[in-house]
């Protein structure tokens, strides 16, 4: 029967595969054929094969091929790999989630706009989609509601290159907003709403940390009836302002709030030979 010496791996049993692991510079590692010990330099692609320059502590440099196994990191042996070469970096968003135009300027703005019911609203829509009205030219403007809102569309007098836009809170079958709405039949004005009492329920529960925004009896004040429930100051300027701080994108919104406000930007930026999408 042969023997074999304790520090010879016998033929029947394969040696694991060392773990690869990056040669980051400043990674102090020791090639295992000649014991050289040093810190990692940089590495290189060669016609034969990614190489590696270490420094040892005398400040003297040598170059080893990144061989299976072929150094020692704390007395185990690792088979070294280059690092990944850094891939292009994705274009920076917008708080709608637009594509980013760093630098760009303000357009002027156009004759168009988009009407929102109360202060509220229009600094929630300025919060998400400021950078993207700036660039389009749009200007949003807000109307402390809408009783009167077929005689303020008949002022602004709305045509082809000056459309109009309107978002309306608690905007579904049978409300009074829906009734004031029908009432608004010029083909150059868009009227678009979303189901909530107030804009304050646009934002999602999850980014104020609340799980759900509590239910308010009928004939009580909403915005007053949500600051008991919720245990905050009885001063609904200061509650907007703490939803407010917590909205950081579209992603805080909910979606029956988000594509409305996109088809308003769509309605007013559109031209006579715009493709309608």
């Amino acid at each position: 029967m042969r023997h074999y010496s304790p520090d010879l791996t016998p033929p029947w049993k394969k040696q694991a595969p060392a773990p690869e692991v990056v040669a980051e510079p400043d990674l102090v590692v020791e090639e295992v054929t000649t014991g050289f010990c040093g810190a990692v330099i940089r590495t290189e692609k060669t016609a034969q094969g990614p190489t590696v320059t270490l420094e040892d502590r005398f400040g003297k440099h040598r170059v080893f091929p990144m061989e299976p196994r072929g150094f020692l990191l704390e007395g185990r042996p690792v088979t070294l790999v280059r690092p990944r070469a850094a891939g292009p970096l994705p274009p920076a968003r917008t708080a709608s989630g637009s594509v980013a135009v760093p630098g760009a300027r303000a357009r002027v703005a156009r004759a168009g706009r988009i009407y929102v019911e109360g202060r509220h609203d229009a600094e929630l829509v300025e919060r998400v989609w400021g950078d993207d009205l700036r660039i389009e030219g749009v200007v949003v403007e807000y109307l402390e509601g809408i009783d009167d809102l077929p005689a303020i569309v008949a002022e602004f007098a709305p045509a082809a290159d000056a459309r109009l836009g309107v978002l309306v809170d608690h905007l579904v079958p049978g409300s009074k907003e829906s009734r004031i709405a029908a009432q608004v039949t010029d083909p150059h004005v868009l009227i678009v709403g979303h189901p909530f009492v107030d804009v304050w329920q646009a934002v999602k529960p999850a980014a104020l940390g609340i799980p759900a925004w509590p239910s308010v009896p009928r004939g009580r004040d909403w915005k007053t009836g949500v600051c008991e429930a919720l245990g905050w100051p009885a001063d609904t300027g200061a509650a907007w302002q703490h939803i407010l701080s917590r909205v950081r994108s579209y992603k805080d919104l909910e979606p029956e709030l988000l594509g409305r406000v996109e088809e308003l930007i769509d309605h007013v930026t559109m031209t006579e030979d715009t493709p309608r999408r």
